[in-house]
């Protein structure tokens, strides 16, 4: 099975059945209990309106707590990357760098990496989208969650 091309422009996922199935279809029923709330109030239809909010912070924590251990992950990566490759002034330096910023480095292939820690650990690339926008030729990810 061959995987799409990735480049700054075509990188981030999109979870058919997360962001366009069930987060709608969630948001379908929770205006329809509230409708129904407002037109005959009853405990039942708080008690399903109840229900949907409670699915609704069920799915966005599962998804926030995925891509906190996923962001942890990079992190680790990374930084393993980075003692493999960098320079020894660099490599002292790692810690100095964010899981903000780590996470747009993963994208650099190894020839590039140093020159962008340099200009991240100079002050010139801030967050993961200009690191990300400054990378030249992508490396992809396709283990992405």
């Amino acid at each position: 099975m061959s995987q799409r091309p990735q480049s700054f422009e075509s990188h981030a996922m999109m979870v058919t059945g997360y962001h366009k199935v069930a987060f709608p279809l969630l948001m379908v029923v929770l205006v329809w209990t509230v409708v129904a709330m407002v037109r005959d109030f009853s405990v039942d239809g708080l008690m399903a309106f109840l229900a949907v909010v409670a699915l609704l912070f069920v799915g966005f924590y599962a998804r926030v707590f995925a891509l906190g251990v996923q962001d942890r992950v990079i992190r680790l990566e990374e930084r393993l990357r980075m003692e493999r490759i960098l320079p020894e002034e660099l490599r002292t330096r790692i810690m100095e760098i964010t899981t903000d910023q780590l996470i747009g480095l993963r994208f650099a292939p190894d020839d590039e990496l140093p020159a962008l820690v340099q200009r991240v650990l100079g002050g010139s690339l801030k967050n993961r989208k200009e690191i990300k926008a400054a990378i030249k030729n992508w490396n992809a990810d396709n283990q992405r969650i």
